[in-house]
C-alpha cells in the first residue's frame, strides 16, 4: 500500500466514470451514503443534487461532507475527501456543471442533454471544499 501524491489522486478521482460515495449526516444522527456524478474544480468536488432531496437538506443543516472514490478491482485504490460544502441555485452554473457531468458519466455526445434535463430551477450546485485527503494506491499489493 503506498500514499497517492495530489497530483495522482486527483487524476484517479477523475479516471473514467467512476462515482463517488458521499457521506452526510441525517437530522437524527444516521449516516447517509450515495452514490454520486462528480468533477474537481481546483479545490472543490462540484455535483448537484435536488433541493428537497437529503443531500440538499443534510448540507444545508450541516455543511460537513466526506467523498470515497474507490477502484473495485486488485489491487485496489481509493481516495477519501473531506470537507464542507456550500450550495448554488445559480441556474446558469448548474446547468453549466450538470453538462459537465453529463459529458463525463454518459459521453460527450449527450452531454448537453443531461444538462438540459438535471440543470434546472430545483437543482443545486454543490461545492464540496476540499479538506483532508486519505489516498492510496496498491492496497492489495
Amino acid at each position: 500500500m503506498e500514499r497517492m501524491t495530489e497530483a495522482e489522486w486527483r487524476e484517479f478521482a477523475m479516471s473514467g466514470t467512476r462515482t463517488g460515495k458521499l457521506a452526510i449526516t441525517r437530522a437524527d444522527g444516521r449516516p447517509h451514503v450515495t452514490p454520486i456524478w462528480f468533477a474537481l474544480d481546483g479545490d472543490d468536488v462540484v455535483f448537484t443534487t435536488h433541493e428537497s432531496g437529503v443531500k440538499a437538506k443534510a448540507l444545508r443543516r450541516d455543511p460537513r461532507a466526506t467523498l470515497c472514490v474507490d477502484d473495485q478491482a486488485p489491487p485496489y485504490s481509493y481516495v477519501m475527501v473531506e470537507g464542507e460544502a456550500t450550495l448554488s441555485d445559480d441556474l446558469a452554473e448548474v446547468r453549466h456543471w450538470a453538462t459537465v457531468l453529463g459529458g463525463r458519466y454518459m459521453g460527450e455526445d449527450r452531454a448537453e442533454e443531461y444538462g438540459r434535463r438535471n440543470g434546472v430551477a430545483g437543482e443545486f450546485l454543490v461545492r464540496l471544499r476540499v479538506g483532508k485527503v486519505v489516498a492510496f494506491k496498491d492496497v492489495a499489493g
